[in-house]
């Protein structure tokens, strides 16, 4: 069979959530198909960036790139225009695979895309007007013509299902993965410490990763901290991890306001090395985000035996199990009775930690491609 990915999401360069299910699923996948191509266009993109696909030439992928048409141009004309994709890429293929929700007209074979969320759904106030149009627009035409729709967890199946109407026999749950050569607890002391001094961390923190959006649910988050740091003010700092998303303006706001620009470190985008490394240096990862189709830095930072802090909602607590504190998103109260907790007893983090550490090891990459490489054969 012939095997082609969309991979166009790869060609940005700084990768976020999708961007990392993306890259470890095509890093697994040679070990269950041989016949692998990856699509790209190409137009107004650099070389470094056209670099982030051509990599993948090393694991045995084909490479097919459109110079011709930008890909943004190509995503607006769909909509209005059933343009067809197989206009842009000439190869014969069997199955194409989609990463990034929608599936474009005119795809030559079976079609598979991934939906991860329906947060546009669920909490469109926090998702950009952009995405939201697309995918109001798109998104039920997408899954018309998918074959098979792969989603990331029970919580988004059951969302799919609830606000689309998408028949449950077509869609397959694949559970995200963790990069064990990256995140574990093996990290030293000094590995820490480097890192920390890069950021200017000189003492304890506690850490928040993840792009800096209001679905994550960051303003809660400081104030809750506020609230702490008037109680206490020897607790750790709060080190916030990750690149600007959108109307994060108002965090900004907030913290000015709390007066706190002295105890949070706003860090910017994390190169992935140092992600684990921040990590395992923390007391505890706080994460207590309003909506998560998955939750993978909860996930990775329990491999690296850091005790984590979530939601009691949506997907969280099918990922984290009994191996984290869970707290209400929608209370700052909650979520600073949370941090409280965790600060307050070393046997605490130290159970969560191994249990973490234990339930982190369910979760694989090598598994995630099992369950997409299983998708892909019964569309033979």
């Amino acid at each position: 069979m012939n095997i082609t990915f969309d991979a166009q999401l790869l060609m940005k360069g700084e990768i976020t959530g999708i961007g990392w299910c993306a890259e470890n699923i095509l890093h697994c996948m040679p070990q269950y198909q041989n016949n692998l191509t990856l699509n790209c266009f190409t137009l107004g993109y650099n070389e470094n960036q056209f670099g982030n696909v051509l990599k993948y030439r090393e694991l045995g992928y084909k490479i097919e790139k459109c110079g011709w048409f930008h890909d943004v141009i190509y995503r607006i004309l769909c909509n209005l225009i059933p343009v067809p994709y197989s206009l842009f890429y000439h190869k014969r293929t069997d199955i194409t695979i989609f990463f990034n929700y929608i599936v474009p007209p005119g795809v030559k074979g079976r079609k598979i895309t991934f939906v991860y969320d329906m947060a546009f759904k669920s909490y469109p106030e926090t998702v950009r007007y952009k995405t939201k149009h697309m995918l109001n627009i798109g998104l039920q035409k997408s899954c018309k013509r998918a074959d098979k729709i792969i989603t990331i967890s029970e919580f988004s199946k059951g969302e799919i299902i609830r606000y689309l109407g998408i028949s449950e026999d077509k869609i397959v749950v694949m559970p995200c993965g963790v990069d064990f050569t990256k995140y574990h607890p093996n990290y030293t002391m000094d590995e820490v410490d480097e890192v920390k001094k890069k950021y200017h961390i000189t003492e304890d923190y506690l850490l928040y990763l993840g792009t800096l959006e209001p679905r994550k649910n960051i303003i809660r988050l400081i104030q809750a901290y506020a609230q702490l740091k008037a109680a206490n003010s020897r607790i750790p700092k709060l080190v916030l991890a990750g690149r600007k998303g959108w109307m994060y303006d108002s965090i900004f706001a907030t913290v000015k306001e709390l007066q706190l620009e002295d105890d949070l470190i706003f860090t910017g985008y994390i190169e992935a090395q140092e992600a684990p490394i921040l990590m395992k240096g923390a007391l505890a990862f706080l994460f207590p985000s309003l909506y998560e189709g998955f939750g993978m830095p909860p996930l990775e930072a329990m491999a690296c035996g850091t005790p984590v802090l979530v939601s009691n909602a949506a997907s969280l607590p099918e990922v984290v199990g009994d191996a984290g504190v869970y707290v209400d998103p929608m209370s700052t109260q909650s979520i600073r009775e949370g941090i409280e907790y965790l600060l307050e007893s070393e046997d605490l983090r130290s159970d969560l930690s191994r249990r973490g550490m234990e339930r982190a090891q369910l979760f694989s990459w090598d598994r995630s491609a099992e369950i997409v490489d299983q998708a892909i054969r019964e569309l033979k």
